[in-house]
């Protein structure tokens, strides 16, 4: 016992100037329960000194007050051993409760007080809102939950393909699949959960295609009576950091305005799945009903934000989708904060064929109009291989004229048609100080 005891005092010795570091929130608490304690030791003294006068004459009562304040050595070698031992015994025994009541909430071999810092670093850093869809807008998650806890992903409902179509259509719910993606993106944790979350059943003709999240999130709306509140009851499942809310929770369908290839006529095309499978161009998009409003958390949090970030992710069919909702629209332009399109990285067939970054530009901003972002973030890296199904969206002359633009190599070394995670999430972070400073 002793053996251990003497390594933990100078562990805990040595990390003493650490739980003192700025930020933390520590601080205030310690000095009140030294505050605390000292009064408790004074009220004790006095306590003693009132024993002694009173009763001096008591040989027994003499010798124990002689040798319980040590009076036979000099008063400031007292004061040093007494004041010495009380601080090591408030630091140790706060560090060690500390240690108790936090080990259930902290990952096996992680540092408490890494964990701590870490958290309340996050806890400061700018509100942000995501707005998007699919695997592009998982991805921007994964990489800006590293710098901020204040994240808040608008996911488009208008997908019907697929595992979340079928559900819409049995269940009569809101589709479960981006949204699931966004809260295991969000995941404090991506180990065993948040695969069993993303896990496909595939052999059973009634759950083949189906993913384990979908179906867990639609059992949840089914027992709280709620799509949105099953969502947050996800999130808690999965730890998340931040929240993920659909745009709208009305039961809206995409309808896009399609121009095929040898015909001067437009075609109609009703559905998400379905837009990128006709061998056409997109000329418009727009949402039945059109006049579905938003969800009012979702304006709450794009009037309350510091940045707002729209992509990456299919332009007509996860993008446009969710600016297409008329008051997300009119909130994201009455909002101060810092707006971002970021483009994609290749072309998507079906959708966006030979786009440039100014094409993408030019699309979204023929739809909701001009001037609503900031900033126009672009990748400038075209190494590797992509699938030859798409091309390189290029920053062409046309972009870097828009003074709005802003490039940087944004690729997936490993998967060069995406982005990296890490990458994207600094350099919006970047940006974002660069235009603003960094948060008090």
């Amino acid at each position: 016992m002793k053996g251990n005891l003497l390594p933990r005092f100078w562990q805990n010795l040595r990390n003493l100037p650490r739980w003192l570091r700025p930020g933390l929130g520590i601080k205030r608490w310690f000095a009140l329960s030294m505050l605390g304690i000292t009064l408790l030791g004074l009220g004790f003294a006095v306590i003693l000194i009132d024993l002694y006068r009173t009763d001096s004459s008591n040989p027994i009562l003499l010798t124990f007050l002689t040798y319980a304040s040590l009076r036979f050595i000099p008063r400031i070698w007292r004061a040093i051993i007494f004041g010495g031992l009380g601080v090591w015994l408030v630091v140790y025994g706060i560090l060690r409760l500390n240690r108790s009541l936090l080990r259930p909430f902290i990952r096996p071999g992680s540092d408490v007080l890494d964990q701590l810092s870490e958290f309340q670093r996050r806890a400061r850093g700018p509100r942000i809102v995501t707005i998007g869809g699919g695997h592009g807008l998982a991805t921007l998650l994964r990489g800006l939950k590293a710098h901020t806890g204040n994240l808040t992903a608008v996911v488009t409902v208008a997908d019907d393909g697929g595992s979340s179509g079928r559900l819409r259509e049995s269940h009569g719910i809101l589709p479960p699949g981006d949204i699931r993606n966004c809260l295991a993106a969000l995941s404090n944790d991506e180990a065993m959960l948040t695969q069993l979350f993303q896990y496909r059943f595939s052999g059973s003709p009634d759950l083949e295609g189906h993913s384990f999240g979908n179906l867990f999130i639609t059992a949840l709306a089914d027992l709280t009576g709620s799509f949105e509140e099953a969502v947050v009851e996800s999130g808690r499942v999965l730890s998340v950091n931040g929240r993920v809310l659909p745009s709208t929770l009305h039961d809206v369908k995409l309808v896009a305005s399609m121009a095929l290839p040898h015909s001067i006529n437009e075609v109609r095309v009703e559905g998400e799945s379905k837009i990128p499978e006709m061998a056409g161009r997109v000329r418009r998009v727009w949402l039945e009903p059109d006049d579905a409003p938003a969800f009012p958390p979702v304006i709450q949090a794009i009037l309350n934000a510091d940045v707002i970030v729209v992509g990456p992710g299919s332009l007509y069919t996860s993008i446009l989708p969710n600016l297409l909702v008329q008051n997300l629209l009119t909130a994201m332009n009455a909002s101060r904060a810092v707006k971002i399109y970021v483009c994609n990285i290749a072309t998507q067939s079906g959708e966006t064929d030979a786009y440039t970054c100014f094409d993408h530009v030019r699309a979204l901003e023929g739809h909701i109009g001009e001037d609503l972002f900031d900033i126009i973030l672009c990748n400038d890296n075209y190494a590797g291989d992509i699938n030859p199904s798409s091309k390189w969206v290029l920053a062409d002359e046309k972009t870097l004229s828009d003074s709005r633009s802003h490039t940087a190599d944004l690729v997936d070394m490993e998967h060069p048609w995406r982005h990296d995670s890490t990458k994207l999430a600094q350099v919006i972070m970047n940006v974002f100080y660069e235009r603003t400073g960094p948060l008090q």
